[in-house]
């Protein structure tokens, strides 16, 4: 195509370009083009806008989180610490916060899962002016695991607890678990990671109610003469007295012929009513399982 046939069709295209804006602007489609011309306008004018008043506006105290904003389920009396202020501490909710972030609930529900003492984060909310809103579940505990080093909390699940929440007098009235022989394997807010201390946590759990009631000492895990790959073991307990006690295994263990943890505590009950306590009963052994208790229903 020579030079000038190749301008002569370059003109015809700028001029059918022209022609079509002008159409646009001038002809029946002008409002529809003016308002989508005036929205483009708007909208940019906008985003420039926020941007550059957006960090002033976040960091408002209408937007901007801070611990004191953040409230949470009341802690239970046998937690001492302040649940909130070590979340913001140990977390990651480093930087600035607000309630504008998208992300925000999410990353303060991780925070306050991690913490040792909650079981459970149930839901987070935001509201304005700022405020976080976290609905939690706590862990409760359940007994005291002998160490080396002293005594160690624990859940009915084996989960280690904080320990400086508990002062000597406070961890004495707790139901002891001895003989263990090992110690956790991760850090405090984790199992235990010994099906011993599993178990025994689960009777002091059933026993709470009634551990002071039967001057209850300790409780000690025994193991069976069971051949399996696993190891089995059931529990003995100590009065104050010396009076032992075979409990048997622990409630979730699902032995046959195991008795559950409520008519066990029933026939000790029986049995410490006869005698005038189960101290009484000296250097005996009880067994749960072959006591003969007249008030409870045959099996």
């Amino acid at each position: 195509m020579s030079a000038a046939k190749r301008g002569k069709s370059h003109g015809a295209g700028l001029f059918g370009k022209v022609a079509a804006l002008v159409s646009l602007l001038f002809g029946p489609a002008r409002t529809a083009t003016l308002l989508a011309i005036m929205l483009a306008v708007f909208c940019g004018g906008t985003y420039f806008a926020w941007q550059k008043v957006n960090p002033r506006v976040l960091a408002s105290s209408q937007y901007a989180v801070t611990p004191s904003d953040v409230e949470i389920t009341q802690p239970p009396a046998w937690i001492h610490s302040g649940i909130r202020e070590e979340v913001f501490r140990d977390a990651s909710l480093d930087g600035q916060l607000s309630i504008m972030d998208d992300d925000l609930t999410e990353r303060v529900g991780t925070a306050f899962s991690l913490h040792p003492w909650v079981a459970r984060v149930h839901r987070v909310s935001k509201h304005h002016p700022a405020q976080v809103v976290v609905h939690l579940s706590y862990r409760r505990p359940v007994c005291m695991v002998k160490v080396t080093e002293g005594l160690l909390p624990v859940d009915s699940q084996g989960v280690v607890l904080p320990v400086g929440d508990f002062s000597p007098v406070e961890a004495s009235r707790y139901p002891r678990l001895v003989d263990v022989g090992t110690g956790p394997v991760g850090p405090v807010g984790t199992r235990w990671g010994d099906d011993r201390v599993v178990g025994g946590a689960e009777i002091a759990a059933a026993l709470g109610p009634v551990w002071e009631e039967f001057k209850l000492q300790r409780i000690v895990p025994m193991p069976t003469n069971s051949r399996g790959a696993t190891k089995d073991y059931v529990y003995a307990l100590y009065t104050h007295g010396g009076t032992r006690i075979i409990w048997g295994r622990a409630p979730n263990a699902k032995a046959p012929g195991e008795l559950p943890p409520e008519e066990k505590i029933a026939r000790l009950k029986w049995a410490a009513e006869k005698n005038g306590g189960l101290d009484n009963y000296g250097a005996q052994v009880l067994d749960v399982h072959t006591l003969r208790v007249s008030s409870l229903p045959k099996r």
